[in-house]
């Protein structure tokens, strides 16, 4: 594993996942026992529940489903769902069982904290796109981990697609590499030498 002369970061977004819980819920119980929920079941068929802490929004259906997004962490996934489960506790909703928690999807931000030559990038880079009049980044496809990410010349992406926070370093590291590896850095960023 080659090294590379520049940092590397990146930054989590937004995590988003599915909470199972195993049994069904009712829907019209919780509004009427919690009352920051918002259900409108004529305009959407499930209730939104909003947190402050951790800052994230659940999407509960009455199938005991649940669509949860806004979190930054896996951790703070983790109290979001204990937050909510406990709440419809406290609340007198019947809740048994463990939550199973899948991530469905992690977006962030990446920065190789250096300029990227993407015309070259695209050439050298299997499963890439770059279409600069229709679209200012590169789009790379990439294999391990399975992740999109969308490149700009500053160095700085977007990563979509992650299942967890290490594929994501993982992805940055690893694009990193192959850029550099390519010759496709232009060089550091003003203010960044190292």
């Amino acid at each position: 594993m080659s090294s590379i002369p520049f940092k590397t970061s990146y930054r989590v977004e937004n995590i988003v996942a599915t909470v199972i819980l195993e049994h069904d819920l009712d829907l019209e119980l919780i509004e009427t026992r919690i009352p920051s929920i918002t259900y409108k079941p004529d305009q959407f068929p499930g209730l939104i529940f909003r947190l402050d802490k951790p800052r994230a929004t659940a999407l509960v259906f009455k199938s005991g489903k649940m669509v949860v997004t806004g979190t930054k962490s896996t951790q703070q996934l983790v109290e979001a769902v204990k937050k909510i489960i406990k709440t419809f506790v406290k609340n007198g909703v019947n809740v048994h069982g463990r939550p199973r928690v899948q991530i469905q999807n992690i977006v962030a931000g990446g920065d190789i904290h250096a300029y990227v030559n993407l015309e070259k990038a695209a050439y050298h880079l299997e499963d890439s796109m770059y279409e600069p009049e229709q679209f200012p980044g590169l789009i790379h496809r990439m294999r391990d981990p399975r992740v999109v990410l969308l490149i700009f010349s500053s160095g700085k992406m977007v990563i979509t697609g992650a299942k967890e926070e290490a594929e994501v370093e993982r992805a940055v590291n690893n694009i990193a590499r192959q850029l550099y590896k390519a010759g496709c850095i232009v060089g550091p960023r003003l203010g960044e030498e190292e």
